[in-house]
This record gives C-alpha cells, sequence and structure tokens, in this order.
C-alpha cells in the first residue's frame, strides 16, 4: 500500500462512507477537476505518474498504459484531463446519450464494501451528445488529455425499434471527438437495451453507427450474463462488420456469492452490480472472447480489476488494454498509478 492509499483508507472509511455514494463522487470529481484545470500543470503532473509504464499500441493508437478508467465514472467528459494525470492511460467517457436526460431517481448508487463491490441503476444521466461534443472539442484544443474514449448508448424517450437512428445521432456527433467510440447495449438499467445484443438487432445498429463513426475505431460493450455461444456470435459479428473490438465486460444482474447480507442487497434494489464478485466472470468472457477474436481485434478487459497482478493477468490471458472502476472509489487516487506500472 503506497503514501496516497494509507491516506486516502482512512478519509474514505471515517468521512466518505458517511456520505451518499453519489454526493461523495461529485466532491471527488471537483478535485479531480481541479487537478486538470491548468493543461500545462496537468501535463507535467502526468508525465511523471506514467513515466515507466509499458505503453500498448491498439486500433491505431498509442496507449500511455495499458490500464485506463471505464465508463461511468465520466459520464460528461468535465474530469478527463485531471483523470489523465492520476494515471489512467485512457478515460473512457459517457455513457452519453443524444438525448439529454436526467437518469434514475436517487439513491442509484449503493457501496457493498465487504464485497469491494457497487450497484448501480444511474440510468444514463448526462448532458447529451451535443454538450458532451462541445466539451471535448475545446479540451482537444487546450491539450494535455490521455486517449479519451467516448460510450454511446440509446436514450430513455428513445423507443427500442428507433434506436438505430439515436445512436447514429450520438455518433455522428462525438465521433470526431473521440480516439475510440463505443456502442453500449449491455447496461441494464435502461429499460429493453439488453435485448440490443440479439444479433437480429445488433446487427443493423453496429453496422448503421460504424458508418457514422467513419475513421473513428468502433468496439461494442457486451454484458457478462450473456452465454459463451451468444458471445462468440457477437465476436464474428464483429470481425464480419470491420470493427475495432469489444469491451468485456459491463455490470452483471447476478447477485449470486455476495457477502453482504441478501436483506441488505435486497433493500439496495435493481441494478447492475460492479466490482470483485464479477471477477470470475469477467475472466471467463476473457477467455472466450481471445479466442473467437483475430489478434487484430481489440479486446478491452473490465470487471473486477482492482490489482496491478490484475492488469497482469489480464494481458497475459489476450487482452490488449484493461479498465477499472469500482477499485478508485474504494483505493484512491493512488490507484491508477500502481495499475499502469505493471512493465
Amino acid at each position: 500500500m503506497d503514501l496516497a492509499e494509507r491516506l486516502y483508507r482512512p478519509f474514505f472509511s471515517t468521512v466518505l462512507v458517511r456520505l451518499d455514494p453519489e454526493t461523495a463522487h461529485h466532491l471527488a470529481m471537483l478535485v479531480i477537476r481541479a487537478l486538470g484545470a491548468s493543461p500545462a500543470i496537468a501535463r507535467i503532473v502526468r508525465r511523471r505518474t506514467v513515466a515507466g509504464a509499458t505503453r500498448v499500441d491498439a486500433m491505431g493508437i498509442r496507449f500511455p498504459t495499458p490500464f485506463g478508467l471505464a465508463a461511468g465514472f465520466d459520464k460528461n467528459a468535465i474530469g478527463v484531463r485531471g483523470l489523465g494525470a492520476l494515471g489512467f492511460g485512457h478515460v473512457e467517457i459517457g455513457t452519453v446519450t443524444a438525448v439529454p436526460q436526467p437518469g434514475n431517481p436517487r439513491p442509484r448508487l449503493f457501496r457493498l464494501p465487504a464485497d469491494g463491490a457497487l450497484i448501480n441503476r444511474m440510468g444514463f444521466n448526462n448532458e447529451g451528445a451535443a454538450v458532451v461534443a462541445a466539451r471535448l472539442a475545446a479540451f482537444r484544443r487546450q491539450g494535455a488529455l490521455p486517449v479519451v474514449g467516448v460510450n454511446i448508448g440509446k436514450s430513455r424517450v428513445v423507443a427500442v425499434e428507433d434506436a438505430i437512428d439515436d445512436y447514429r445521432t450520438s455518433a455522428r456527433l462525438l465521433a470526431p471527438h473521440a480516439d475510440y467510440l463505443v456502442v453500449n447495449v449491455s447496461s441494464p438499467n435502461t429499460p429493453g437495451l439488453r435485448g440490443l445484443q440479439e444479433l437480429d438487432r445488433l446487427e443493423p445498429l453496429l453496422a448503421a453507427v460504424h458508418e457514422e463513426a467513419r475513421a473513428t475505431p468502433l468496439l461494442v460493450k457486451i454484458a457478462p450474463d450473456l452465454e459463451d455461444d451468444a458471445i462468440r456470435r457477437i465476436a464474428d459479428l464483429v470481425v464480419r462488420l470491420g470493427l475495432a473490438g469489444v469491451v468485456a465486460t459491463n455490470t452483471t444482474i447476478s447477485r449470486d456469492g455476495l457477502a453482504t447480507p441478501a436483506g441488505d442487497v435486497a433493500a439496495m434494489g435493481d441494478g447492475g452490480l460492479s466490482g470483485a464478485p464479477l471477477k470470475a466472470r469477467s475472466l471467463e468472457v476473457l477467455r472466450v472472447l481471445r479466442a473467437a477474436l483475430p489478434a487484430d481485434r481489440c479486446l478491452i478487459s473490465v470487471g473486477g480489476v482492482a490489482s496491478a497482478d490484475d492488469v497482469r493477468e489480464r494481458l497475459a490471458l489476450g487482452a490488449d488494454l484493461v479498465q477499472g472502476y469500482t477499485g478508485f472509489l474504494y483505493r484512491g487516487p493512488g490507484w491508477a498509478r500502481d495499475l499502469a506500472l505493471v512493465g
């Protein structure tokens, strides 16, 4: 445990746990935004933070480290520069929708400390593709950014039958400002969304978004709850359509094997579970996908990543890049640097 984590853990256990998790998140984001307020300072801090990290070439992009921040933490691209300064080699922002939306009613984010996990039913709360695109364009002009991926999803007010045009709008607005683009069809918190993983719906959707993305690499993010055969069929589709790769996996709807009392978990309600309980299935999906995907297709592994050893394991199993999220909330600001240095 390094100094940053030794300082953070008492603060987390005595102060942050007393706050609603979403309130604690907003406070943390204020600090992260302050860290990135000056591009010049952020650039200096970032160079020191990622010094010695192993660089990765994937999708025609040079990543300064193999470890990045998964979508869900910075939904509106407000903390990208500060997150890069903390040591994340790439930051996947979003999920962003074409239509701005407030998300689900609060409370909608819950900690399970005994499991190193979270349950969220945020519901794609974001300011909308047009606002996020303008913000990213301004950040690009100022510089000092990590690699930025943009994760897009279906607007809640749009029927599933009209999802293609909705995703097209987001891709058209955001692809010019993204290093890569991810189609999210796997969140459990938007009604009907996971049904888009069925091939008869997924193929025309991905083909349409791919057309809008143009030269921007496009990936699809899948759920851990899919059967292995369905995962292989999606891998075949990715190859057939010429997509850049797959992000695996999103949160799970499973509640199996938790240390947190069942009554407490039930009281938290619906939502996607992330963190340590997802590790075993995420590794299984990684193995299935790497066997099904050609080496030139990018595989980003996420789910249950907590340590540098976890990152090394995923890379050894064939992941090109690795992402985390939940560990950031439990381990604090030094976490990204620790996981980046996995040479």
